[in-house]
């Protein structure tokens, strides 16, 4: 692993961590700081990153693990559906490590994630509300639709393979001042 794999590794793993302490806005921060690295990559010169979508997985496991060591403290529905929400999504990461095509992933979104942000954000602004069965499955449907529609953009569509995250940023800049 050469420098500019581990700075990023480093800092999506420290970002991980956060969601130990605070459930609902260290897992907003991991997600963002799992963005990060498309920055960092664009910043860095310090041999670039050889196979990104592999690191990408691979790192995104680390912060789907301290969810689900938080998950795994919750009862009832929302406990059992955020375990089979991680293992499904580490099926489709095993296959996608196998198969090596970026589309494996449409077909194991990574739910997980959206389901974690839900119930931490659920558990934290409306604590009284019950997440019973038949509301968790209810909640699941525009989850899983949202989590589809990005993992399309992402992986199928690959709406942003052809831009560099800097440029999107400045470009955003220039277009919201006017700017030159």
């Amino acid at each position: 692993m050469n420098a500019e794999e581990l700075i990023i590794s480093a800092a999506r793993i420290a970002g991980a961590l956060l969601v130990l302490r605070w459930a609902f806005v260290g897992s907003i921060a991991a997600i963002l700081i799992d963005f990060s690295d498309l920055f960092m990559m664009n910043l860095l010169d310090l041999g670039g990153v050889r196979n990104y979508q592999a690191l990408d997985k691979w790192l995104d496991l680390v912060y789907m693990v301290t969810f689900l060591w938080v998950a795994l403290r919750w009862e009832g529905p929302p406990r059992a559906i955020a375990i089979g929400l991680f293992v499904f999504r580490i099926v489709g990461v095993l296959a996608f490590e196998v198969i090596g095509d970026r589309w494996v992933l449409l077909y194991f979104p990574n739910v997980f994630e959206f389901w974690f942000v839900f119930v931490a954000g659920v558990l934290l602004f409306a604590p009284n509300y019950e997440l019973t069965w038949r509301r968790s499955l209810l909640w699941l449907v525009p989850l899983t639709a949202l989590k589809e529609f990005q993992e399309y953009a992402l992986h199928g569509a690959r709406w942003l393979d052809n831009y560099v995250a800097v440029d999107v940023v400045v470009d955003a800049w220039k277009w919201v001042t006017g700017g030159e």
